[in-house]
C-alpha cells in the first residue's frame, strides 16, 4: 500500500538526533489528529504505576488501536510529541526509547517535553500523534 508521509532529512543538520526533521503528506492525503494516547487500561486505571517505560509501552499500544480505528496505523504517522512528568532528564530518555524503539526505520519528527503533571491519576507519560494516509 501507498504511504502518504515522506520523512525528510537535513545533511545541513545534525545527525545526532534519532528522527528525521520533517516530513510532508502530499495535496489529498486524509490526516488523522490523535488525542494525547495516555497509559490507561481498559477499564479506566492507569497502567504501569511509577514505570516511564511501562507507561510508554501503553500509551504506544493505545495508540496504535487509536490509529486502527481511524484506518492507520504507525507507519502513517507523521509526527509525535512525547510528553512525560518528570524533570529528570533520564526518565525523559527512558519514554523516549520505548516511543523511538516502537517506531523503528520510520523516524518520524518529534518532540520530546517534560512536563509537571499531566491529566489522570499517577500518569507519567503521554504521546500525541498526527498520521496522514491516502484512502484508495
Amino acid at each position: 500500500m501507498a504511504r502518504a508521509v515522506t520523512l525528510i532529512r537535513s545533511t545541513a543538520l545534525s545527525d545526532v538526533a534519532e528522527y528525521a526533521y520533517a516530513a510532508t503528506a502530499p495535496a489529498g492525503s486524509r490526516l488523522i489528529f490523535l488525542a494525547g494516547a495516555c497509559p490507561l487500561n481498559h477499564d479506566g486505571s492507569t497502567a504501569a504505576v511509577g514505570d516511564y517505560a511501562g507507561q510508554a509501552a501503553k500509551a504506544v499500544e493505545n495508540m496504535r488501536t487509536a490509529l486502527a480505528s481511524a484506518g492507520a496505523s504507525l507507519e502513517d504517522v507523521i509526527s509525535t510529541r512525547v510528553l512525560v512528568a518528570s524533570a529528570r532528564q533520564e526518565d525523559l530518555v527512558t519514554a523516549w526509547q520505548v516511543v523511538r524503539d516502537t517506531f523503528g526505520d520510520h523516524d518520524v519528527p518529534s518532540t520530546l517535553m517534560g512536563v509537571t503533571v499531566l491529566g489522570y491519576q499517577d500518569q507519567l507519560v503521554e504521546i500525541e500523534a498526527v498520521a496522514a494516509v491516502l484512502d484508495s
